[in-house]
């Protein structure tokens, strides 16, 4: 029994193949990948994502238990959260709470990349320094 998965999620032009379409779901979410079931996680849920130019979610949505985290990676959006519309860039990094109203989009000339985290609102019991425990082992390569 291994502390960690690894796992291949697939070069980041390649979610295109993906679709997110359970019962329920107001529109599929297209090129949308999560990586829960790939690498068991538990605590957490993330997706790696890409937006085609002129495209996005076409809904607006809330969470009942789980705030989240988007990261984006490459690329120009928008989102409107609680009516609030604004820019979305590379590197610009939105925490949004779980009852806030949420949408997002592609408004740029090329694919949007980002990835989202999602997780429950103060389920955090410690992080960085205060959630690490030191070992005294040292790193074979420095």
């Amino acid at each position: 029994m291994r502390n960690y998965f690894k796992a291949d999620a697939g070069n980041l032009n390649d979610l295109d193949q993906h679709e997110f379409a359970p019962q329920g779901l107001p529109a599929p979410l297209v090129r949308k990948l999560f990586l829960g079931e790939l690498v068991n996680l538990t605590s957490m849920d993330v997706s790696l994502n890409k937006s085609a130019p002129n495209t996005g979610v076409s809904f607006f949505h809330a969470h009942k238990n789980n705030e989240e985290l988007y990261i984006f990676l490459k690329g120009t959006g928008e989102m409107m959260i609680d009516g609030d519309r604004f820019t979305v860039t590379e590197g610009n990094v939105v925490k949004v709470d779980p009852d806030a109203k949420r949408t997002w989009w592609n408004t740029g000339d090329e694919d949007l990349y980002y990835v989202v985290i999602q997780a429950p609102a103060n389920g955090l019991r410690g992080a960085g320094v205060d959630d690490t425990i030191f070992s005294k082992e040292r790193v074979p390569c420095i």
